[in-house]
Protein backbone atom coordinates (compact mmCIF):
# COMPACT_ATOMS: atom_id res chain seq x y z
CA UNK A 1 0.00 0.00 0.00
CA UNK A 2 1.33 3.32 -0.75
CA UNK A 3 0.85 6.12 1.58
CA UNK A 4 -0.77 9.72 0.12
CA UNK A 5 1.86 12.19 1.58
CA UNK A 6 -0.21 15.59 3.05
CA UNK A 7 0.56 18.82 1.91
CA UNK A 8 0.12 22.39 4.13
CA UNK A 9 -3.17 24.10 2.87
CA UNK A 10 -2.69 27.54 2.16
CA UNK A 11 -5.22 30.33 2.18
CA UNK A 12 -4.65 31.32 -1.26
CA UNK A 13 -2.17 30.85 -4.02
CA UNK A 14 0.14 33.53 -4.17
CA UNK A 15 0.34 34.19 -7.85
CA UNK A 16 -3.96 33.83 -8.19
CA UNK A 17 -4.96 37.48 -10.17
CA UNK A 18 -7.42 38.66 -7.64
CA UNK A 19 -8.99 41.18 -10.25
CA UNK A 20 -10.31 38.50 -12.20
CA UNK A 21 -11.67 36.51 -9.38
CA UNK A 22 -15.01 37.16 -7.45
CA UNK A 23 -14.70 36.99 -3.98
CA UNK A 24 -16.71 34.07 -1.76
CA UNK A 25 -20.73 34.64 -1.99
CA UNK A 26 -22.23 36.21 1.16
CA UNK A 27 -22.53 33.05 3.74
CA UNK A 28 -25.81 32.39 4.34
CA UNK A 29 -26.34 32.05 8.44
CA UNK A 30 -26.41 28.63 9.37
CA UNK A 31 -26.61 27.82 13.64
CA UNK A 32 -24.74 24.33 14.62
CA UNK A 33 -27.19 23.19 17.28
CA UNK A 34 -29.99 23.18 14.02
CA UNK A 35 -28.09 20.34 11.86
CA UNK A 36 -29.75 17.30 13.47
CA UNK A 37 -33.57 17.08 12.90
CA UNK A 38 -35.61 16.83 15.57
CA UNK A 39 -36.97 13.37 14.82
CA UNK A 40 -36.19 10.65 12.42
CA UNK A 41 -39.07 11.74 10.26
CA UNK A 42 -37.79 12.79 7.28
CA UNK A 43 -41.31 13.67 5.08
CA UNK A 44 -44.87 12.68 5.22
CA UNK A 45 -47.04 11.04 2.92
CA UNK A 46 -47.03 7.29 1.64
CA UNK A 47 -46.95 6.35 -1.69
CA UNK A 48 -49.86 4.91 -3.88
CA UNK A 49 -51.11 0.90 -3.06
CA UNK A 50 -48.57 -1.50 -4.90
CA UNK A 51 -51.32 -2.27 -7.43
CA UNK A 52 -51.18 1.33 -8.64
CA UNK A 53 -47.21 1.82 -8.27
CA UNK A 54 -46.91 -1.22 -10.10
CA UNK A 55 -49.35 0.26 -12.78
CA UNK A 56 -48.12 3.47 -13.07
CA UNK A 57 -44.52 1.90 -13.97
CA UNK A 58 -45.82 -0.35 -16.48
CA UNK A 59 -47.53 2.34 -18.88
CA UNK A 60 -44.33 4.90 -18.63
CA UNK A 61 -42.26 2.25 -19.24
CA UNK A 62 -44.67 1.64 -22.65
CA UNK A 63 -45.15 5.05 -23.23
CA UNK A 64 -41.11 6.13 -23.34
CA UNK A 65 -39.32 2.92 -24.05
CA UNK A 66 -39.78 4.06 -28.10
CA UNK A 67 -38.15 7.65 -27.37
CA UNK A 68 -35.77 7.94 -30.09
CA UNK A 69 -33.71 10.95 -29.00
CA UNK A 70 -30.68 11.51 -27.28
CA UNK A 71 -27.07 10.09 -28.13
CA UNK A 72 -25.08 7.72 -25.89
CA UNK A 73 -22.07 9.12 -24.35
CA UNK A 74 -18.80 8.43 -26.93
CA UNK A 75 -15.84 10.80 -24.82
CA UNK A 76 -15.43 7.27 -23.02
CA UNK A 77 -15.09 4.42 -25.01
CA UNK A 78 -16.41 1.78 -23.09
CA UNK A 79 -19.81 3.94 -22.95
CA UNK A 80 -19.84 4.22 -27.02
CA UNK A 81 -20.62 0.94 -26.38
CA UNK A 82 -24.05 0.94 -24.73
CA UNK A 83 -27.06 -0.02 -26.70
CA UNK A 84 -29.64 2.99 -27.20
CA UNK A 85 -32.69 1.06 -26.60
CA UNK A 86 -31.88 -0.12 -23.24
CA UNK A 87 -34.39 1.50 -20.81
CA UNK A 88 -34.92 0.40 -17.26
CA UNK A 89 -37.57 1.50 -14.51
CA UNK A 90 -37.54 0.34 -10.60
CA UNK A 91 -38.61 1.73 -7.85
CA UNK A 92 -38.21 0.87 -4.27
CA UNK A 93 -40.01 2.10 -1.09
CA UNK A 94 -38.72 3.38 2.05
CA UNK A 95 -40.77 0.20 3.18
CA UNK A 96 -38.74 -1.81 1.38
CA UNK A 97 -41.00 -2.81 -1.83
CA UNK A 98 -39.43 -2.87 -5.22
CA UNK A 99 -41.06 -2.53 -8.50
CA UNK A 100 -39.42 -3.26 -11.62
CA UNK A 101 -39.47 -2.93 -15.45
CA UNK A 102 -37.80 -3.42 -18.75
CA UNK A 103 -33.92 -3.40 -18.35
CA UNK A 104 -33.47 -2.64 -14.62
CA UNK A 105 -31.32 -5.71 -14.05
CA UNK A 106 -28.87 -4.57 -16.37
CA UNK A 107 -25.44 -3.36 -14.93
CA UNK A 108 -23.93 -0.17 -15.81
CA UNK A 109 -21.03 1.68 -14.79
CA UNK A 110 -22.72 4.38 -11.80
CA UNK A 111 -20.69 7.46 -13.10
CA UNK A 112 -21.73 10.73 -12.09
CA UNK A 113 -24.35 9.43 -9.41
CA UNK A 114 -21.66 8.25 -6.89
CA UNK A 115 -20.79 11.52 -6.28
CA UNK A 116 -24.43 11.88 -4.20
CA UNK A 117 -23.14 8.81 -2.08
CA UNK A 118 -19.59 9.64 -1.42
CA UNK A 119 -20.46 13.33 -0.16
CA UNK A 120 -22.80 11.37 1.95
CA UNK A 121 -19.93 9.20 3.37
CA UNK A 122 -17.86 12.34 3.94
CA UNK A 123 -20.38 14.32 5.57
CA UNK A 124 -21.30 10.89 8.00
CA UNK A 125 -17.77 11.48 8.89
CA UNK A 126 -16.30 15.07 8.99
CA UNK A 127 -20.21 16.66 10.02
CA UNK A 128 -22.64 19.36 8.01
CA UNK A 129 -20.35 22.41 8.83
CA UNK A 130 -16.88 21.14 8.03
CA UNK A 131 -17.81 20.11 4.48
CA UNK A 132 -20.22 22.65 4.01
CA UNK A 133 -17.12 25.28 4.26
CA UNK A 134 -14.58 23.36 2.38
CA UNK A 135 -17.06 21.75 -0.68
CA UNK A 136 -20.25 24.42 -0.94
CA UNK A 137 -23.27 23.77 -1.78
CA UNK A 138 -24.88 26.79 -4.57
CA UNK A 139 -25.16 25.82 -8.07
CA UNK A 140 -22.42 26.77 -10.84
CA UNK A 141 -24.77 27.46 -13.74
CA UNK A 142 -21.96 26.27 -15.79
CA UNK A 143 -21.56 22.40 -17.19
CA UNK A 144 -20.61 19.79 -15.11
CA UNK A 145 -16.78 19.73 -16.12
CA UNK A 146 -16.26 23.29 -16.16
CA UNK A 147 -12.71 25.07 -15.18
CA UNK A 148 -13.69 28.46 -15.41
CA UNK A 149 -16.17 27.78 -12.85
CA UNK A 150 -13.61 27.18 -10.19
CA UNK A 151 -11.76 30.26 -11.40
CA UNK A 152 -14.70 32.63 -11.21
CA UNK A 153 -15.36 31.62 -7.56
CA UNK A 154 -11.97 32.66 -6.28
CA UNK A 155 -10.61 29.13 -6.61
CA UNK A 156 -13.01 27.69 -4.73
CA UNK A 157 -15.60 24.35 -5.64
CA UNK A 158 -19.21 25.25 -5.62
CA UNK A 159 -20.86 21.99 -4.64
CA UNK A 160 -20.07 18.08 -4.58
CA UNK A 161 -22.09 17.00 -7.48
CA UNK A 162 -19.85 19.11 -10.17
CA UNK A 163 -16.38 17.01 -11.43
CA UNK A 164 -14.60 19.94 -9.04
CA UNK A 165 -16.56 19.91 -5.96
CA UNK A 166 -16.71 15.60 -6.27
CA UNK A 167 -12.77 15.65 -6.72
CA UNK A 168 -12.18 17.72 -3.55
CA UNK A 169 -14.86 15.42 -1.53
CA UNK A 170 -13.24 12.38 -2.98
CA UNK A 171 -10.07 13.95 -1.52
CA UNK A 172 -11.36 14.23 2.07
CA UNK A 173 -12.14 10.62 2.17
CA UNK A 174 -10.85 9.10 5.35
CA UNK A 175 -7.33 6.79 5.09
CA UNK A 176 -3.89 6.86 5.55
CA UNK A 177 -2.84 5.27 1.73
CA UNK A 178 -4.96 5.18 -0.93
CA UNK A 179 -6.36 1.49 -0.56
CA UNK A 180 -8.13 2.26 2.76
CA UNK A 181 -9.46 5.36 0.89
CA UNK A 182 -10.77 2.82 -1.77
CA UNK A 183 -12.11 0.26 0.12
CA UNK A 184 -13.96 2.59 2.58
CA UNK A 185 -15.61 4.44 -1.11
CA UNK A 186 -16.38 0.93 -1.98
CA UNK A 187 -17.47 -0.40 1.46
CA UNK A 188 -19.85 2.43 1.92
CA UNK A 189 -21.78 2.17 -1.55
CA UNK A 190 -22.12 -1.12 -1.11
CA UNK A 191 -24.01 -0.58 1.71
CA UNK A 192 -26.02 1.72 0.24
CA UNK A 193 -26.98 -0.76 -2.42
CA UNK A 194 -27.73 -3.34 0.07
CA UNK A 195 -25.00 -6.00 -1.66
CA UNK A 196 -21.32 -5.86 -2.61
CA UNK A 197 -20.71 -3.61 -5.49
CA UNK A 198 -18.57 -5.13 -8.64
CA UNK A 199 -15.80 -2.22 -10.63
CA UNK A 200 -16.13 -2.78 -14.23
CA UNK A 201 -12.25 -2.73 -14.71
CA UNK A 202 -13.03 -2.22 -18.49
CA UNK A 203 -14.59 1.15 -18.28
CA UNK A 204 -12.06 2.19 -15.36
CA UNK A 205 -9.06 1.75 -17.86
CA UNK A 206 -10.88 3.41 -20.67
CA UNK A 207 -12.03 6.63 -18.74
CA UNK A 208 -8.01 6.42 -17.07
CA UNK A 209 -7.21 6.88 -20.93
CA UNK A 210 -9.38 9.79 -21.14
CA UNK A 211 -9.75 11.57 -18.29
CA UNK A 212 -7.41 14.27 -18.96
CA UNK A 213 -9.97 17.09 -17.81
CA UNK A 214 -10.34 15.97 -14.84
CA UNK A 215 -6.53 15.94 -13.73
CA UNK A 216 -6.49 19.20 -15.04
CA UNK A 217 -9.11 20.26 -12.70
CA UNK A 218 -7.28 18.20 -9.65
CA UNK A 219 -4.23 20.24 -10.51
CA UNK A 220 -6.12 23.65 -10.13
CA UNK A 221 -7.94 22.70 -6.70
CA UNK A 222 -4.12 21.53 -5.42
CA UNK A 223 -2.99 25.20 -7.00
CA UNK A 224 -5.79 26.80 -5.01
CA UNK A 225 -5.22 24.19 -1.53
CA UNK A 226 -8.37 22.83 -2.08
CA UNK A 227 -7.11 19.31 -2.14
CA UNK A 228 -3.99 18.35 0.36
CA UNK A 229 -3.34 15.04 -1.43
CA UNK A 230 -1.37 14.34 -4.87
CA UNK A 231 -4.03 15.69 -7.00
CA UNK A 232 -2.68 12.26 -9.74
CA UNK A 233 -4.03 9.81 -7.06
CA UNK A 234 -7.39 11.76 -6.18
CA UNK A 235 -8.42 11.49 -9.82
CA UNK A 236 -7.13 8.07 -10.27
CA UNK A 237 -9.75 7.25 -7.02
CA UNK A 238 -12.49 9.54 -8.21
CA UNK A 239 -12.30 7.16 -11.37
CA UNK A 240 -12.54 4.00 -9.76
CA UNK A 241 -15.82 5.07 -7.86
CA UNK A 242 -17.22 6.15 -11.03
CA UNK A 243 -16.40 2.10 -12.59
CA UNK A 244 -19.22 0.62 -9.86
CA UNK A 245 -21.51 -1.40 -11.24
CA UNK A 246 -25.35 -0.89 -10.86
CA UNK A 247 -28.53 -1.74 -12.06
CA UNK A 248 -31.59 0.51 -11.87
CA UNK A 249 -32.95 -1.10 -9.04
CA UNK A 250 -29.38 -1.03 -7.20
CA UNK A 251 -29.84 2.60 -7.77
CA UNK A 252 -33.88 2.88 -6.43
CA UNK A 253 -32.66 0.95 -3.10
CA UNK A 254 -29.48 3.47 -2.99
CA UNK A 255 -32.07 6.31 -2.96
CA UNK A 256 -34.54 4.54 -1.22
CA UNK A 257 -31.72 4.59 1.52
CA UNK A 258 -31.56 8.42 1.91
CA UNK A 259 -35.51 8.58 1.73
CA UNK A 260 -35.51 6.58 4.73
CA UNK A 261 -33.31 8.60 6.87
CA UNK A 262 -30.13 6.39 5.96
CA UNK A 263 -31.44 3.08 6.41
CA UNK A 264 -31.07 0.93 3.78
CA UNK A 265 -34.99 -0.44 3.48
CA UNK A 266 -33.51 -3.82 1.93
CA UNK A 267 -30.82 -4.66 4.68
CA UNK A 268 -32.13 -2.69 7.81
CA UNK A 269 -28.59 -1.56 7.82
CA UNK A 270 -27.55 1.88 9.52
CA UNK A 271 -25.84 3.21 6.46
CA UNK A 272 -25.42 7.49 7.45
CA UNK A 273 -27.89 9.62 10.01
CA UNK A 274 -31.06 11.27 9.59
CA UNK A 275 -29.38 14.95 9.24
CA UNK A 276 -26.82 13.16 6.57
CA UNK A 277 -29.51 12.38 4.40
CA UNK A 278 -31.75 15.46 4.89
CA UNK A 279 -27.99 17.43 3.78
CA UNK A 280 -27.69 14.88 0.68
CA UNK A 281 -30.70 15.49 -0.60
CA UNK A 282 -30.76 19.15 -0.37
CA UNK A 283 -27.81 19.25 -2.54
CA UNK A 284 -28.90 16.80 -5.02
CA UNK A 285 -32.16 18.94 -5.78
CA UNK A 286 -29.91 22.20 -6.60
CA UNK A 287 -27.31 20.77 -7.96
CA UNK A 288 -27.70 17.16 -8.89
CA UNK A 289 -28.73 17.95 -12.92
CA UNK A 290 -26.15 20.29 -13.38
CA UNK A 291 -27.10 23.85 -15.35
CA UNK A 292 -30.38 22.12 -15.72
CA UNK A 293 -31.25 21.46 -11.93
CA UNK A 294 -33.62 24.69 -11.74
CA UNK A 295 -35.75 22.77 -14.79
CA UNK A 296 -35.74 20.00 -13.05
CA UNK A 297 -37.04 20.96 -9.70
CA UNK A 298 -39.28 23.03 -11.64
CA UNK A 299 -40.97 20.20 -13.84
CA UNK A 300 -39.94 17.41 -11.41
CA UNK A 301 -40.02 18.33 -8.18
CA UNK A 302 -37.59 15.80 -6.15
CA UNK A 303 -33.59 15.74 -5.41
CA UNK A 304 -32.34 13.68 -8.01
CA UNK A 305 -28.50 13.10 -9.65
CA UNK A 306 -27.85 11.87 -13.14
CA UNK A 307 -24.83 10.00 -14.84
CA UNK A 308 -23.20 10.20 -18.04
CA UNK A 309 -24.09 5.77 -18.04
CA UNK A 310 -27.84 6.90 -18.79
CA UNK A 311 -28.64 6.60 -14.76
CA UNK A 312 -30.79 8.74 -12.98
CA UNK A 313 -31.75 8.55 -9.16
CA UNK A 314 -34.58 10.45 -7.80
CA UNK A 315 -36.27 10.21 -3.90
CA UNK A 316 -39.00 11.19 -2.74
CA UNK A 317 -38.59 11.77 1.23
CA UNK A 318 -40.09 9.47 3.75
CA UNK A 319 -41.95 7.77 0.35
CA UNK A 320 -38.98 6.00 -1.47
CA UNK A 321 -36.50 6.42 -5.10
CA UNK A 322 -37.58 5.86 -8.40
CA UNK A 323 -34.60 4.91 -10.63
CA UNK A 324 -34.01 5.28 -14.60
CA UNK A 325 -31.28 3.47 -16.77
CA UNK A 326 -31.50 4.55 -20.94
CA UNK A 327 -28.17 5.74 -22.49
CA UNK A 328 -29.08 8.23 -25.36
CA UNK A 329 -28.49 11.91 -23.33
CA UNK A 330 -29.39 15.30 -23.89
CA UNK A 331 -27.50 18.38 -24.40
CA UNK A 332 -26.62 18.46 -20.44
CA UNK A 333 -25.41 15.24 -20.31
CA UNK A 334 -29.29 13.80 -18.71
CA UNK A 335 -30.82 10.67 -19.84
CA UNK A 336 -33.80 11.53 -22.11
CA UNK A 337 -36.21 8.42 -21.70
CA UNK A 338 -35.09 9.54 -17.83
CA UNK A 339 -36.00 12.51 -17.98
CA UNK A 340 -39.28 12.11 -19.67
CA UNK A 341 -40.21 8.67 -17.31
CA UNK A 342 -39.24 10.51 -14.26
CA UNK A 343 -41.38 13.30 -15.10
CA UNK A 344 -44.55 11.43 -15.17
CA UNK A 345 -43.92 9.47 -12.95
CA UNK A 346 -43.41 12.35 -10.30
CA UNK A 347 -47.01 13.40 -11.32
CA UNK A 348 -48.69 10.15 -11.47
CA UNK A 349 -47.63 8.96 -8.08
CA UNK A 350 -47.70 12.05 -6.53
CA UNK A 351 -43.88 12.38 -5.64
CA UNK A 352 -43.49 15.87 -6.31
CA UNK A 353 -42.37 17.09 -3.23
CA UNK A 354 -43.96 20.84 -3.66
CA UNK A 355 -47.40 19.19 -4.50
CA UNK A 356 -50.37 19.77 -2.60
CA UNK A 357 -53.65 19.47 -2.39
CA UNK A 358 -56.25 21.03 0.27
CA UNK A 359 -58.38 18.05 2.22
Amino acid sequence: MTTLPEQALPERAADAPRSTLLEHPTEFPHEPDLVAPDSRVVSTGNLPDQARVREMLSETYERYRDVQDGRVADYIPALAEADSGWFGLSLTSATGHRFSFGDAQLPFSIQSISKAFVYALVVQELGHVEVRERIGVNNTGLPFNSVMAIELNGGRTMNPLVNAGALATTSLVPGTTWDEKWDFIHAGLSKFAGHELEIDERVYESEMETNTRNRGIARLLESYGHISLDPMQVTELYTRQCSLLVTAEDLATMGATLADGGDCPITGIDVVDPSVSRDVLSVMATNGMYEASGDWLFEVGMPGKSGVSGGIVTIAPGKGSLATFSPPLDAAGNSVRGIRATRHLSNKLGLNLFASTVQ
